[in-house]
This record gives structure tokens, C-alpha cells and sequence, in this order.
């Protein structure tokens, strides 16, 4: 029993903002529910689903979803109400005819702001829900802002209340993934100069950066609107994201240099120096995800300096001893541009700690005996 119980509360310490938001979506659901029979709501229902849907992962998801549902509820059921008491629909040619006025100009404006998607829905419903119950257009309209403003209202005030999940706190577990996945694809890249690439694994390593990536940004949209409403004061996500994004961009550029392995006679001279980099770099990068991840100081960013500069030094010997005069252009200008982007991606790395520093509870680590460049 032990065996099995210490894995499955490994596991489920590993889903806290899982389970988070599974707590809150119930408490949100329930919430509603008795809310709305407290009302006497026409219709419960929407106020339980509303709440449901406002309910998101993050405190600044959910204030998005929250306003966008509001805003289109009522914009649908205006529209919506105002069609079904203007325009007579006593036939079913009549109804058909109102149907597609309501639903045409609400689909169009969806499809320029997805955000107002159920405007639509909400015009529909108000629209033919009175000749499903007999009832009045004008209540119906009525009756659904209620449903909605409660269920809404419900949803938000859970998010905040009930183990709330921070968009900024979420940005430190994402940004961590994407370095780590950076860093098993730098490593590929660069033993592709001496082995070549395994494209399908490169494939699905550089897949995994972009929709991390995608998730990242999405992330730090929510966490900007949480700093704008106040409920978050975090650093600035712009510089983190940013470098990150530069980081992917290195990332490509090398990738492009290192379609081919290099020829036997360089690969001779610098096997061993590239692969110092590649570990450097690499290690560099998953210490960075930690750092991010546990609010750890930055980790010291010297052994990269240190392999860089061997590899220079190694690259500068091979120019001088001719062994890149025979070389074809291609080859050629793929080898001086992987140069190029390992310097671009020092500079970014050196970006990237400061970024990491601002996130974490103490300064970067300085290599001893040293301090600004210069041994005591």
C-alpha cells in the first residue's frame, strides 16, 4: 500500500493547479446553483454553466473570460431582444426570417472577435426560447442577463477566493519548461556537427519549444492583466519573455548551421570544444529552468563564458592552420554563422540571467576567487 500511496501523492502534488481548479469549478458550480434558486431564476441552468465557463486556470483568465461572457450576454440579449419585439415572427417563414437577422450580424461580428462568441448563442436563446415557454421576448432577454450575471459573478469570486491560481506564478513553471526543452534541443543541434541530426527527435523537440512557447505568451498576457488590475506585483514578464523568444531565435539560426555535420578534418579539431559548449550551454539552460522554477538565484554563467572561449580559440588555430581554405562555400558559411549565433546566444544567456535574477529571492552566483572579471 505504501508503494503505491507515496507515487499517487507524488503525483498529485505534481497537479496542485489541476486540482486547484477543479475545487474552484465545483465550489463555482454549486455556488451558482444556489444562488439562482435563492433568485428564483427562470433558468438555473446558465447561471451553473456561466460559472463554469468563467472559471479558468488563472486568476487573469478568468477576469478575461468573465468580461468577455458579460459583454457578449448582453450584447446578444439587447440585440436579440430588440429583434424578436420589432419584427413580427407569428409564421415559420416569419420566424426563419427573423432567425437569420438575429444570427447573421451577431455571426459576423464573432468571426471579426471571437471574444463576442456568444453573443450569437444568446440571441438565439432569447429569440426562441418564449415560443418554447410562451413567454415574453423582453423577459426572456432579461431573464438571461440575470442567469449570466450570477453565474459570472459566481465564477469570479471563486477564482479569487478559493485556492487562487496566479498567471504570474504559472509564467515560472512554463518559462522552466521551455528552457528545458531548449536546452535537449541545443544539444541535438550540436552533436549534429559530428554525428548528424536525428530529425524526427529534433522534429519533436522543436514542435514541444512551440507550443510551450504558445503557452508561455498566453500565460503572460494573463499575468500583465493581473498586474493591471492590481492583483499581482510581480516583476515585468516583457524582458523574460522576450529573451526567451530570442533564445528560440538562436535556437533556428544554429539549427540551420548544423544541418550537415562538419568535415572530418574539422570535426577532428573541434568535437571536443563544440561538445563542451553543447554541455555548457545546455546545463546552463536547465539551471536556468530550476532557478525559474524554485525562485533560486540565477546560477553563474562563467563555464559558458569559459567553453565559448575555448571553442574560439580552437576555431582561430583550424583558420590558421589552412584546414578551412579547401572547404566548400556552403560548408564554410555554415561554420562561421554557428559561430556567430553561439556568440548571439552568450549575449541572450547573459539576458537571460538577468531576467532569472529579478524573478528569484537572491543575487547570481559568482565563480570564486572571482568578482567583475578579475581574481583576488
Amino acid at each position: 500500500m505504501t508503494a503505491f500511496l507515496k507515487p499517487a501523492t507524488n503525483w498529485l502534488k505534481s497537479k496542485k493547479v489541476e486540482l486547484g481548479l477543479g475545487v474552484r469549478v465545483t465550489v463555482a458550480a454549486m455556488g451558482a446553483l444556489v444562488i439562482a434558486l435563492a433568485l428564483n431564476l427562470a433558468l438555473p441552468l446558465w447561471a451553473v454553466l456561466t460559472s463554469i465557463i468563467v472559471t479558468q486556470m488563472s486568476v487573469g483568465r478568468s477576469l478575461k473570460a468573465t468580461r468577455d461572457y458579460l459583454v457578449g450576454t448582453i450584447g446578444g440579449a439587447i440585440y436579440g431582444g430588440a429583434v424578436a419585439v420589432l419584427i413580427p415572427h407569428h409564421g415559420e417563414g416569419a420566424l426563419l426570417a427573423v432567425l437569420v437577422m438575429a444570427v447573421a450580424p451577431l455571426a459576423f461580428i464573432a468571426a471579426i472577435n471571437p471574444s463576442l462568441n456568444v453573443a450569437t448563442v444568446t440571441a438565439i436563446i432569447v429569440l426562441l426560447l418564449p415560443l418554447m415557454n410562451h413567454g415574453d421576448p423582453l423577459d426572456s432577454a432579461i431573464d438571461r442577463v440575470l442567469e449570466v450575471t450570477v453565474g459570472a459573478v459566481t465564477g469570479l469570486v471563486v477564482s479569487f477566493l478559493v485556492f487562487p491560481s496566479r498567471a504570474h506564478s504559472q509564467i515560472r513553471v512554463n518559462g522552466a519548461q521551455v528552457l528545458e526543452l531548449m536546452a535537449a534541443a541545443l544539444k541535438e543541434l550540436l552533436s549534429g556537427l559530428t554525428r548528424g541530426l536525428d530529425n524526427e527527435a529534433l522534429h519533436n523537440l522543436q514542435d514541444g519549444i512551440g507550443s510551450a512557447l504558445v503557452g508561455l505568451n498566453t500565460v503572460g498576457a494573463e499575468a500583465e492583466r493581473e498586474r493591471a488590475a492590481r492583483l499581482s506585483s510581480g516583476p515585468d514578464t516583457g524582458p523574460l519573455l522576450r529573451t526567451i523568444l530570442r533564445l528560440r531565435h538562436d535556437l533556428v539560426m544554429i539549427g540551420r548551421a548544423s544541418v550537415t555535420p562538419l568535415p572530418i578534418e574539422l570535426q577532428q579539431r573541434l568535437a571536443a570544444p563544440l561538445a563542451d559548449v553543447s554541455n555548457a550551454m545546455s546545463d546552463y539552460l536547465t539551471a536556468m529552468a530550476a532557478a525559474l522554477r524554485t525562485g533560486r538565484g540565477a546560477p553563474a554563467i562563467w563555464p559558458v563564458q569559459s567553453a565559448l572561449e575555448a571553442y574560439a580559440a580552437a576555431v582561430a588555430a583550424v583558420r590558421s592552420a589552412g584546414l578551412t581554405r579547401g572547404v566548400p562555400g556552403d560548408v564554410a558559411e555554415r561554420f562561421f554563422a554557428l559561430g556567430f549565433s553561439l556568440e548571439q546566444m552568450r549575449q541572450n544567456l547573459r539576458d537571460l540571467e538577468r531576467c532569472v535574477s529579478q524573478w528569484s529571492e537572491t543575487s547570481p552566483e559568482i565563480k570564486p576567487a572571482e568578482s567583475d572579471g578579475k581574481t583576488n
